[in-house]
């Protein structure tokens, strides 16, 4: 049986307290306060209070920088490389994919709501030891995977404006100051920092924007492409990437933690439900802007090079000089401005990146470090081997692009990581309460997540296929294989609840033997 509502709002109260004996993932004085904002008195405490325009600009901020993960240069240069190869045919699974995403961060955000605790610290709870570290180290390693590709699409970006005056290597070092900008903007407030990120996202709309109306590509082909699904043999790899750079791992354990900037009253269940309510509505909001701007640069590319002899070839690096050849120069040369969209992009997402980090590092290790030391250690993980990318990959297009797509790869493989714990954790009465997801949604996410894994788990097996060879490494690949898959079954089972009948059973049983 659910507890009743006076429970509930006990077991919300008994969490806050225990939350606060802890590391919190904002402190108190950074935190934006709604308590108070157009409360009434008498109100219902169970039932969410009337919509306010005034609440739901407080409670926007979080889902735009989530929504940055969906906008970083390894969504860009999938997006770029499905329209030059597919065309406008995959519109549509740009959609669902986005679609797919939503769900999964608003989940996250329902869990760091419910529970005033974000993902990696109930993970450090919730798993013993030996299986919190493996979690850690993967978070860790997707987080590294996605840095380096967001670090190399901005020195990719430098290069390009600095008319290839500064190498590769050079743009990575002035990237990496960003962390400091971050550091310096987040003394200042949570809002600061939230309007820097709505600054960069409008930068990369109107850049994108300005190319879109400078190719025109074709709008009865870009409604089909977005209604009509339709998929080929030639065309299912991009198709695996668009859907496997939905789902960041590091972008899951985010989440949960933004939404706690906000300042709730979670002695009431109605207070935590608004919450719920405007998150839903600003996160919602903040993913319809970014797939515009993912559509703007598929069609774009679609357009330019779909058919054509340099499809194929097309990456983040050399995309800007096609395009310059193809649309000439002008007022503002395509070239810059492609540049310009995706430094915005990479430097957006470099600093969620290190916004991640803390947070991953501080709920699994539970180190209680200053936020400039967790945020130098993160960046330092990162910047060191892009440092060796940038140096090794600089004068090859052909082997940054090979490099790019074995990064998606690492990144792909750790989803399960984040995915199931989260659902695991959103459907246990125990933690969530009365926010736990009903049958209907559990069923749903479950459905999504394994359509998730199996197609990363494809794009996975596809890349093997094509570079394993000889027999020691052969053995030494399927050895992971299997532990990796023995994890996951782990994961799935640990958060299985078994019925009341079940467990009764199997305890008979045990005595009896």
């Amino acid at each position: 049986m659910p507890p009743h509502d006076g429970e509930q709002q006990q077991l919300l109260a008994n969490r806050l307290l225990d939350s606060n004996e802890e590391e919190t993932a904002y402190d108190y004085s950074d935190k934006v306060h709604i308590i108070g904002v157009d409360e009434h008195d008498g109100e219902d405490f169970t039932e969410a209070p009337p919509f306010s325009w005034k609440k739901l600009w407080l409670f926007t901020g979080p889902g735009f920088l989530m929504s940055i993960a969906f906008l970083d240069p390894g969504n860009l240069e999938g997006d770029l490389q499905a329209g030059a190869i597919a065309g406008y045919s995959l519109l549509w699974l740009l959609f669902w994919a986005t679609a797919i995403g939503l769900l999964v961060q608003l989940l996250s955000a329902r869990l760091g709501v419910a529970t005033s605790r974000h993902l990696a610290e109930l993970c450090r709870d919730e798993y013993p030891t030996w299986a919190r570290l493996l979690l850690w180290i993967m978070a860790e390693l997707a987080l590294i995977g996605a840095d380096i590709q967001e670090v190399i699409g901005s020195a990719i970006a430098i290069k390009i404006l600095s008319r290839g005056f500064l190498p590769l290597w050079s743009g990575v070092v002035i990237t990496a100051l960003d962390c400091f900008i971050f550091l310096f903007l987040e003394n200042y407030g949570v809002r600061k920092l939230e309007a820097l990120f709505a600054v960069l996202i409008a930068v990369m709309a109107v850049s994108f924007a300005w190319m879109f109306g400078e190719t025109k590509p074709n709008g009865v082909e870009l409604l089909v492409g977005i209604v009509v699904p339709k998929l080929s043999s030639k065309t299912i790899k991009q198709a695996v990437g668009i859907v496997g750079c939905v789902i960041m791992p590091h972008n899951v354990f985010l989440h949960s933690a933004l939404v706690q900037s906000r300042e709730i009253d979670h002695h009431r269940v109605g207070r935590v439900r608004e919450a719920l309510k405007y998150y839903s509505i600003e996160s919602t909001a903040a993913l319809a802007i970014s797939f515009i701007i993912n559509l703007f640069v598929t069609t774009v590319f679609a357009k330019s090079f779909y058919g054509s002899e340099i499809a194929n070839s097309i990456g983040l690096e050399n995309a800007g000089q096609y395009l310059q050849e193809k649309y000439g120069g002008g007022v503002f040369p395509i070239l810059y401005i492609w540049a310009i969209g995706l430094l915005a992009a990479g430097q957006s997402s470099t600093i969620t990146g290190t916004y991640a980090g803390q947070f991953i590092m501080g709920g699994f290790l539970h180190m209680r470090l200053k936020k400039w030391q967790r945020a130098l250690i993160t960046r330092s993980c990162a910047i060191i081997p892009t440092l060796i990318v940038a140096l090794a990959f600089d004068t090859s297009e052909k082997s940054l692009d090979v490099l790019n797509e074995w990064l998606n790869v690492l990144q792909s493989v750790q989803i399960p990581f984040a995915l199931i714990p989260l659902l695991c954790l959103v459907s246990k009465e125990e933690i969530m309460g009365v926010f736990k997801i009903g049958s209907t949604l559990k069923v749903i996410s479950w459905l999504v997540a394994a359509l998730v894994i199996l197609i990363n788990g494809y794009l996975l097996m596809d890349s093997l296929s094509s570079a394993v060879s000889g027999v020691l490494f052969t053995s030494v690949v399927f050895a992971f294989t299997g532990g990796y898959v023995a994890f996951i079954v782990y994961l799935i089972l640990r958060g299985i609840t078994f019925p009341n009948w079940f467990v009764k059973n199997k305890s008979i049983t045990s005595i009896e033997n």
